[in-house]
């Protein structure tokens, strides 16, 4: 989905909007589709063996470029202009590293022990905000994020299902939180994150 951004060609073959790539592709719809295989490929791979580190933003920047390293050059590196995206303004481009480390801190820290059910999808979810609103790179930053999300909560010993989500609908669930109503995302989180170790009964009712 495309960025309104600083310049809608920055960084794109000379008179397209298509990102320059590696791979020399130059038609919109043809990278989409090339990026698109590309990176299940690799997070295939990485659903399988993850990619060790501290749940700091060094190690989210880390999953960026292993997924996207094949296409981009700047895979990993953090934007140098300003994005938004139906309505949603996220953080500045000369504000991202700072308030990521700050961000990604207090998440490395973050545990689900001895909270409820409730408190813990609560943090969950403004965690999520968070870094959606960072919105760190050029591209790929959806994908970059579930998958640093499903291994940070595997690594605190839960499961995320996004199997049966409507991926609209999780996206319309962002935008609202973006806004400040949270309730649709938490919904998200709640029904769809399991514990394979804890009881069943830390969910509220």
């Amino acid at each position: 989905m495309s960025y309104k951004i600083d310049s809608a060609t920055e960084d794109c073959y000379p008179g397209t909007t298509c990102l320059i790539n590696k791979l020399g592709i130059q038609d919109e719809a043809k990278l989409a589709e090339t990026e698109a295989a590309v990176v299940l490929g690799k997070a295939s791979l990485l659903d399988q063996k993850p990619l060790e580190g501290a749940f700091d933003f060094h190690h989210y920047r880390a999953i960026h470029r292993f997924l996207f390293c094949d296409l981009y050059d700047w895979a990993g590196e953090i934007r140098t202009m300003n994005l938004s995206k139906k309505g949603t303004i996220f953080v500045p481009a000369h504000e991202i590293k700072s308030c990521a480390d700050a961000c990604f801190a207090r998440l490395a820290a973050f545990t689900a022990e001895g909270l409820t059910r409730q408190e813990f999808i609560e943090g969950v979810s403004d965690f999520y905000n968070t870094v959606n609103m960072l919105h760190p790179f050029r591209e790929g930053n959806g994908r970059t994020q579930r998958i640093f999300f499903t291994q940070w909560l595997r690594h605190l010993g839960f499961d995320w299902d996004l199997s049966d989500i409507d991926p609209d609908a999780f996206m319309v669930a962002t935008i609202y939180a973006a806004q400040g109503v949270m309730d649709h995302l938490q919904n998200f989180f709640d029904q769809s994150i399991q514990s394979p170790s804890a009881e069943p009964d830390m969910r509220l009712y």
